[in-house]
């Protein structure tokens, strides 16, 4: 028996299994290649080419770009066929886009993510805030700030608008 658009909450499997629902929400990390340091400006570049991705593909709850990973939350929104889109869909994008442009940035060559991805798929007992308050913990537990929201690479939905400190993502210096 073929595959069928039924089955897209199988949308793809490597070495982990990648579950995803059409109207559910999604934790996912990804992290960077051989542990690579991703450099301020290429946490610039990864954290824009997300957002962009905002109101596209995917409904962002939040996002933390950190030096050797990445956590997102969001809900995939309908293509034109009103398919929700599949996680491959959005992370081949992001992660394509943002591998050229920071390679390019940082005058190198070579892969930046990994190809694996940890994804969850929330289940209706999980909060969306809650995965959301994870990710804005992480560079606290990581040390790299006190607050999140000092975290120049961090954005949420509904917390002003971006570019702005007070949560959205900090200002650029």
């Amino acid at each position: 028996m073929g595959w069928t658009p039924k089955d897209r909450k199988y949308s793809y499997r490597r070495n982990l299994p990648h579950l995803q629902k059409d109207s559910r929400s999604l934790f996912v990390t990804f992290r960077t290649y051989e542990k690579l340091v991703l450099p301020p400006a290429a946490r610039d570049i990864v954290l824009e080419t997300c957002q962009y991705e905002h109101g596209k593909r995917i409904d962002l709850h939040g996002v933390v770009v950190m030096p050797t990973h990445v956590h997102m939350v969001f809900t995939p929104l309908l293509d034109e066929n009103k398919q929700a889109h599949t996680l491959a869909e959005v992370l081949n994008a992001i992660k394509s886009v943002s591998a050229h442009k920071i390679n390019r940035r940082v005058c190198r060559r070579g892969h930046v993510w990994q190809d694996e991805s940890f994804d969850h798929v929330l289940r209706h007992n999980e909060s969306i805030a809650a995965k959301v308050l994870y990710l804005m913990e992480n560079p606290v537990a990581a040390g790299l700030v006190r607050n999140p929201l000092d975290y120049k690479w961090l954005w949420r939905q509904g917390a002003d608008d971006v570019g702005t400190r007070g949560g959205a993502c900090a200002t650029r210096s």
